[in-house]
């Protein structure tokens, strides 16, 4: 074989690739040989391998394939090992953030292990009554009028009709003296939230207003004018804990992780001392300028 060809073959290619690969990696390293050498596979890291393939297949992995299992955890522990010990986890903002999500789940897994007692749970309602309020709900009929189809007169048909429904004239259902619409005609123990999320904010809060058991109207909008009649009207209600209890515990769990990760965080945080360097991190540590007070114009 000629030198020219011998240099064209790609298995020399590949051996200069990987020797290169070599010295940079050793470079990079500098010589440190003070990775642990040792991979311990005990029983444990098996049968977590078997359980997480069962998991996954609904069945125990045959011999081979938990071999493979095995092997794999190896070769990525192999490889954890090497880019560690090369500092590849170093400025990798995924890694960083995953990291960080990790040592929350330590505070959190804390949070999680104590139950409260009941007399917290009531506590904590107390505390917080206004997350678990039950919110005032209507139950109420409307008439449709277009201000498209109508023009002008949309206003004064609906005063007509609105005469016309208070002294207990018009058909059965009050919705056929309208127009069409693909609004419901009705709702159901529905809370301001919801009448909005259908009918737009001002038309809620006109029907939070309106006086039950009589029609009243015209209110207005974003559709055009309605004619509204509210026939049950139910308070907002502060619930007992026996009716709400898996929802307070759910805020109670949620606000005991907040408050441990807080508390793990700056007992960490105290070990550290910050410090800025350049422009932007003086500005950082400046405290905020007050407000200028507003002149009292002199008499």
């Amino acid at each position: 074989m000629t030198t020219r060809n011998w240099l064209r073959e790609p298995l020399l290619h590949f051996l200069l690739l990987g020797a290169g690969l070599f010295l940079l990696y050793h470079w990079v390293r500098g010589g440190q040989t003070d990775a642990p050498r040792e991979i311990v596979v005990t029983d444990a890291r098996v049968e977590a391998l078997a359980e997480n393939f069962a998991k996954t297949w609904m069945r125990p992995p045959a011999p081979q394939e938990l071999r493979g299992l095995v092997a794999d955890y190896v070769k990525e522990e192999v490889f954890y090992r090497e880019a560690v010990g090369i500092g590849l986890d170093r400025d990798d903002t995924v890694i960083r953030r995953r990291l960080r999500q990790k040592m929350e789940f330590v505070s959190e897994d804390v949070a999680e292990s104590r139950q409260p007692t009941e007399a917290e749970l009531r506590q904590f309602l107390d505390a917080h009554a206004d997350k678990f309020v039950a919110a005032r709900t209507l139950t109420f009929q409307q008439v449709f009028l277009s201000a498209d189809r109508r023009g002008d007169a949309a206003p004064r048909d609906a005063e007509r009709l609105l005469a016309e429904l208070q002294a207990g004239k018009g058909p059965a259902d009050p919705a056929q003296a309208g127009d069409p619409t693909m609004l419901p005609p009705s709702m159901e123990q529905a809370t301001p939230q919801d009448i909005a999320n259908t009918f737009g904010e001002a038309f809620a809060t006109d029907a939070e207003a309106a006086p039950v058991g009589q029609w009243m109207g015209p209110v207005e909008s974003a559709y055009g004018l309605h004619l509204v009649r509210v026939t049950t009207a139910t308070p907002a209600a502060k619930p007992t804990l026996a009716d709400i209890r898996p929802a307070v515990l759910r805020e109670w769990q949620a606000t005991q992780r907040q408050q441990v990760n807080d508390s793990f965080y700056a007992s960490l945080r105290s070990k550290y001392e910050v410090r800025y360097d350049g422009e932007l991190g003086k500005l950082l540590t400046q405290a905020p300028v007050p407000a200028p007070s507003k002149a009292v114009a002199q008499p």
